[in-house]
């Protein structure tokens, strides 16, 4: 049927537009790399909250304690049986079957037809700091940071295989799509540096089966993707790409921007694209991190005794070289660090791998909060360490002694401003299976979070398919008051 000369009219229209657009914003995107342009440009100012939330309902909600949050995040689901969560009954009953009465009817991650057996601890326990912390042999670093730490014993979540854990801890939702916890922050907050990113990811790895994380995991979801973070690494190639082209120059750079810079000012005047300004404002930040990135990383001002504090070595990507990047990163004002060990997934052998694990994580771990405290940043910094679920009280049979995914009860810490020192808080039954006393679920540590940073998570929305979306999402949500100084 032949089509009308309104169609036909359409038509042209949608293929000039697109022509033009091509033509010109691509050719934009091109030219803006390694160079600003000024604040006419189109796009938002890279350390500013997101236009969306101007106004009297922009956070911050209420008078934030901490400027910057760092997530030290245990990729693999560490043991809370052989970290924080000492259960003398565990060792009473070891090698025991498993009273039924804790596992009928439960999610868990069970062999078919295998017999579970009881499995005490797999180290020693004693007791830290003022409070008397249970905290296990395997963290020596730890435990001269007792008084310093907050460990939350009563964590629940509702995944229980690693990606969808993992999605579930970052985002609040096992829906894969949807914004991580970082996005968010840097979408509610903005950036307090002007020439690196809001939300910075590092990933290392030791241990046992160190399966890969998806960089959904640092997605900005439906959020404009000017949010979404942006993956560092500690070697000797900081972030990939940024470096010039072989064989061009400032100059020859320089000439083509400013001619392109004109045209698509002019341009953009009349049409605008809210995915192609966030591509502008990707590249003007580009721009400046080539000149800032290379300081960053240079790790020749630090002093041998801060090197040998954290156990790093620059260069060799290690999860202490991350700890000591991750502290340069919150001197320079990047609002969420986020730092993947991968390597915790102990089902066998749990004693080999903890050691492997804690080796490389426990003495910079301690590193980080102290040299925090130390330089005065503790006060406004959050710490979050922690995986996407812990280990049955129960064992399986394969191979060495380990322990299967968990999500009934575990344990995570957090530190800094505004969190009480040295306190313990909620409790699991006497095998260490459920939380049974202040039970705390993923969507109440994020909502304490957002607290931390002066947002009430209830507010911090994004209209999407038209549905006013948060990152706690439409079940409730506790801030964990408990825990606050």
């Amino acid at each position: 049927m032949k089509s009308t000369i309104q169609d036909q009219y359409s038509d042209a229209v949608l293929r000039r537009a697109f022509l033009s657009r091509s033509s010109v914003g691509i050719g934009y995107l091109a030219a803006m790399n390694l160079f600003g342009v000024t604040k006419q440009s189109l796009a938002a100012p890279t350390g500013g909250i997101a236009p969306a939330l101007a106004g009297p309902e922009a956070p911050p909600h209420y008078p934030p304690r901490v400027k910057r949050v760092i997530f030290l995040y245990m990729a693999g689901g560490p043991s809370h049986l052989e970290t924080f969560d000492f259960k003398p009954q565990l060792n009473a009953l070891d090698g025991q079957l498993m009273p039924p009465s804790f596992t009928q009817g439960q999610p868990i991650a069970q062999l078919q037809g295998a017999e579970l057996k009881v499995q005490g601890h797999l180290t020693q326990f004693g007791k830290y700091g003022e409070s008397g912390m249970w905290i296990s042999d395997f963290l020596p670093h730890h435990q001269k940071i007792a008084n310093k730490i907050c460990v939350l014993r009563s964590m629940v979540t509702e995944q229980i295989n690693h990606d969808p854990a993992h999605t579930f801890m970052n985002t609040g939702t096992a829906i894969s799509g949807r914004p991580a916890l970082g996005s968010w922050l840097t979408y509610g907050l903005g950036s307090e540096s002007e020439n690196l990113p809001g939300f910075v990811v590092m990933t290392s790895v030791g241990g046992r089966n160190p399966q890969p994380i998806a960089a959904r995991q640092w997605s900005a979801g439906f959020l404009p993707s000017r949010y979404q973070g942006v993956e560092f690494n500690s070697g000797h190639e900081p972030v990939n790409y940024l470096a010039n082209p072989a064989g061009t120059t400032a100059a020859m750079q320089s000439t083509l921007i400013d001619t392109i810079r004109e045209l698509d000012y002019h341009r953009n005047q009349g049409l605008r694209d809210s995915e192609a300004e966030t591509r502008i404002a990707a590249y003007e930040l580009a721009s400046r991190m080539q000149a800032s990135v290379p300081e960053l990383v240079d790790m020749s001002d630090e002093p041998e005794h801060i090197l040998d504090m954290y156990g790093a070595r620059p260069g060799d990507g290690s999860f202490a070289s991350n700890c000591l990047l991750a502290r340069r990163l919150a001197e320079r004002g990047v609002r969420f660090i986020q730092l993947y060990h991968r390597g915790w997934d102990h089902h066998g052998d749990l004693v080999k791998h903890m050691h492997t694990c804690c080796g490389l994580t426990d003495q910079p771990t301690s590193a980080l909060v102290l040299d925090l405290e130390q330089r005065g940043m503790l006060d406004d910094t959050l710490i979050v360490w922690g995986g996407e679920f812990g280990r049955t009280p129960m064992f399986q049979g394969k191979g060495g002694p380990g322990r299967d995914h968990h999500i009934k009860g575990f344990s995570m810490w957090m530190a800094g401003g505004g969190i009480k020192r040295g306190f313990t808080y909620g409790e699991t039954d006497e095998l260490g299976y459920n939380a049974t006393v202040d039970r705390t679920h993923v969507r109440d540590l994020h909502a304490t979070i957002l607290q931390q940073l002066g947002i009430d998570h209830q507010r911090l929305t994004f209209r999407h398919q038209g549905l006013d979306m948060r990152l706690t999402g439409v079940e409730p949500a506790h801030v964990l008051r408990g825990i606050l100084q």
